[in-house]
């Protein structure tokens, strides 16, 4: 039983270490986190910009081609979960905070300084959509689903341990149970750690604000640690309770909290503006997709950093995250076809998520664009974190809208903490499907406190920083990923004609003649 916890053992170590530095050196792990992060974008970008493509091509290819009839489990498996409670946990479990956070903020930001063009202005608007689009869009699903559809098919097809290391078997066999596998297990449960612990962080900011906006709570430490304490007895005790209750439950109401906020802000706002932001962004995404994703700037060093705060930014930020949210789709997409995984996992959730920022993105830059509130603007150059609630002031039932809002988030809070502490457990405990309580509970608690101490440090953003640095060594892994998944499917295809080819062949029941 020991050697099976290995793998827990090294990571908690290390992840209370990251607690210590993070306390007594924040400006240390500060400065190193984004000399890193100048080195990788300065020196690496162009990798982290082809390895993202190279995961679209990848999943397409496989989805599309004679592996996508495959199923994720036994021939006889069927969906564990319905559609429509799939979807909304692939929302839940993934970017749904970082939506809400973002959905006003980061539109206005690129329409008030774009990479290029003039600033607030038709064509920066136009542009602001696109680069939403290009940063939310296949390209961060692409890097979800390539983990997600390797460990699923490693875990229910051929029986392997639940844990990352198990996609390399193809390549070095049960070298996965040694030295060799728990260590790549070690870095993607570090990844996992830290990247929940500083999107919680963001949510705890954003909810903080929203208090203050609504009924003048203070912002402070208190108040974020507060939060924090409640979020984390909530969301264990919702991971206790098993995937099949509270997250199935948390999940369902996630997407009827959104739908509801969407439904206001659309039919309250500029209906058909939006709508036209919505199919004007989608073209636009589309048209100039390649172009985009390959987009480095080599000769001009003030769009090269634009693409470096943002694009680069982005990208690592979805290779950081993969192993979090590949690994429990993988979990929830048990008896679904790799083809039915691809189109659902990749696509479904990049419409919900531009329509999302169509809404609020869209209306937002036509209240400055059009309406001429360019105070709008102004309070998301200051304070990103309340641009939501700031935004809701141009609307009716303004306290309503901003009480939902905060709910959307805290329960977004709870589903991602929920599906990161399952997979830790997880992988803590070599693969099992079903971890024990106590595993799930130590990882809230240490998710929990390294989220209190980089606020109270004021380390978030180098840790943020932190974690985009691991996308380096985790995209090669997944480059790698690619090869021995193919190699897997490729084996699985000639495994299945053999077992067609000794099946025995039905004699005709008609006489030899009569057959003839």
């Amino acid at each position: 039983m020991k050697g099976k916890k290995y793998v827990f053992y090294i990571s908690l170590a290390i992840s209370l270490c990251l607690i210590a530095i993070g306390v007594f050196m924040p400006s240390q792990l500060e400065s190193f986190s984004n000399s890193s992060l100048d080195f990788i974008y300065n020196n690496l970008g162009w990798f982290i910009l082809g390895s993202v493509f190279t995961f679209f091509v990848f999943c397409m290819y496989i989805g599309l081609s004679k592996f996508g009839h495959i199923r994720l489990g036994e021939d006889s498996d069927r969906p564990e979960y319905k559609t429509a409670t799939w979807i909304g946990m692939l929302f839940s479990a993934s970017i749904g905070i970082s939506l809400v956070f973002w959905g006003v903020a980061e539109p206005v930001s690129y329409y008030i300084d774009p990479p290029f063009g003039k600033a607030s202005s038709e064509e920066s608007a136009k542009l602001a959509l696109q680069l939403v689009y290009l940063h939310w869009g296949v390209s961060a699903w692409a890097c979800y689903a390539l983990v997600g559809v390797s460990l699923a098919f490693f875990q229910f097809r051929k029986k392997l341990p639940s844990s990352l290391s198990s996609v390399f078997h193809p390549l070095i066999g049960d070298k996965i149970r040694g030295p060799i596998g728990k260590g790549i297990d070690v870095i993607v449960i570090l990844s996992i750690v830290i990247g929940i612990a500083t999107s919680l962080g963001f949510g705890t900011l954003q909810v903080n604000s929203g208090l203050n906006f609504l009924w003048d709570l203070p912002i402070n430490v208190s108040v974020q640690t507060s939060i924090i304490v409640v979020v984390t007895i909530i969301y264990v005790a919702s991971t206790v309770s098993g995937l099949q209750g509270a997250m199935k439950h948390l999940s369902n109401l996630n997407m009827l909290l959104a739908f509801a906020l969407l439904a206001f802000v659309l039919f309250l706002g500029p209906t058909q503006t939006i709508f036209k932001v919505f199919f004007q962004g989608i073209g636009d995404y589309v048209q100039n997709f390649v172009s985009m994703s390959f987009r480095t700037e080599p000769y001009s060093e003030g769009k090269g950093t634009w693409i470096a705060s943002w694009t680069l930014f982005y990208f690592g930020w979805w290779i950081a995250w993969a192993p979090l949210v590949g690994s429990f789709v993988a979990r929830i997409s048990k008896g679904r076809t790799i083809k039915e995984f691809m189109m659902g996992a990749v696509f479904i959730p990049v419409i919900g998520s531009f329509f999302w920022f169509a809404v609020m993105g869209g209306s937002a830059i036509h209240l400055i664009q059009n309406m001429g509130e360019t105070a709008l603007a102004t309070s998301v150059s200051t304070d990103v974190t309340s641009a939501l609630f700031k935004f809701f002031d141009y609307f009716p039932m303004t306290t309503f809208l901003s009480v939902l809002a905060m709910v959307l988030v805290l329960v977004f809070f709870i589903t991602s903490a929920n599906s990161a502490v399952f997979v830790l457990g997880m992988f803590s405990e070599n693969g099992n499907p079903n971890p024990s309580h106590s595993i799930k509970i130590i990882w809230g608690a240490v998710i929990a406190a390294i989220s209190i101490v980089l606020i109270m440090t004021g380390g978030l953003a180098g840790l943020q920083s932190a974690l985009v640095a691991m996308a380096v060594p985790l995209a090669v892994l997944m480059l790698i990923m690619c090869y021995s998944t193919y190699k897997g499917l490729q084996a699985e295809i000639r495994l299945t004609m053999d077992q067609q080819n000794k099946k025995p062949k039905k004699k005709s029941l008609l006489p030899e003649k009569e057959a003839l």
